[in-house]
C-alpha cells in the first residue's frame, strides 16, 4: 500500500483539507476546523513537496499525507508539520510508513533529528510518536506524568513536542 506514495502538488491542497474535519474525529468543533485550515495553507503544496508525501488509494482516493520539512534556520533539523491518515488504515502501519519515509529522507539529506508536536486531545498521537522512538521533549507543567508546554502555539494551544534523533 506505502507504494502509491508520491510527493504532492498543489491541486493536492483541497483534497486534504477536504478530508480533516473527519479524519481528525472533527476535534475542536467549529474552532478547531479554523485552526486545521490554518495550519496547513495552500503554501505547504507549493513550497515543501519535495519533503512532504502524500498516499492514493485505488480510485485515487487519499489514504494519508505528511507535510514536512528541513528548517531553514537550523538546516539539521526536520519538522513534521502535520499528519493524517483516513480512519480505514489506521494501525496499519501506513503513518509509521510514512514517519519512517520522512526520516530516512531527512537523513539523506544530512538532518540529524526531526521535530513534531501533537495536542494536549492526542494522547494516541503520543502512543504514536513514542512507539517510533520519538522522546517527549521536557515542558513548563506536566499532565498525567507527561511533559506538556503550555501556550505553545498561543492561548490554549498546549502541545506535546518530539524530537528523534537520526543515524
Amino acid at each position: 500500500m506505502i507504494e502509491n506514495v508520491r510527493h504532492p502538488v498543489e491541486d493536492d491542497h483541497p483534497r486534504v483539507t477536504a478530508v480533516l474535519v473527519d479524519w481528525w474525529d472533527g476535534l475542536g468543533g467549529e474552532a478547531g476546523e479554523q485552526y486545521r485550515s490554518m495550519l496547513l495553507p495552500r503554501l505547504f503544496f507549493q513550497h515543501f513537496t519535495d519533503t512532504s508525501y502524500v498516499l492514493d488509494l485505488p480510485g485515487g482516493t487519499l489514504g494519508a499525507f505528511l507535510v514536512g520539512f528541513v528548517s531553514q534556520s537550523r538546516p539539521a533539523v526536520g519538522y513534521i508539520h502535520v499528519v493524517g491518515v483516513a480512519p480505514q488504515l489506521r494501525r496499519s502501519g501506513v503513518g509509521a510508513a510514512l514517519y519512517q519515509r520522512f526520516c530516512t529522507d531527512m537523513a539523506a539529506r544530512g538532518v540529524r533529528e526531526v521535530h513534531a508536536i501533537t495536542g494536549l486531545a492526542n494522547r494516541r498521537s503520543v502512543a504514536f510518536h513514542t512507539g517510533l522512538g520519538f522522546t517527549l521533549q521536557p515542558g513548563d507543567t506536566e499532565v498525567d506524568g507527561l511533559p506538556l508546554h503550555r501556550d505553545y502555539d498561543g492561548p490554549g494551544l498546549d502541545a506535546f513536542t518530539f524530537v528523534k534523533h537520526l543515524p
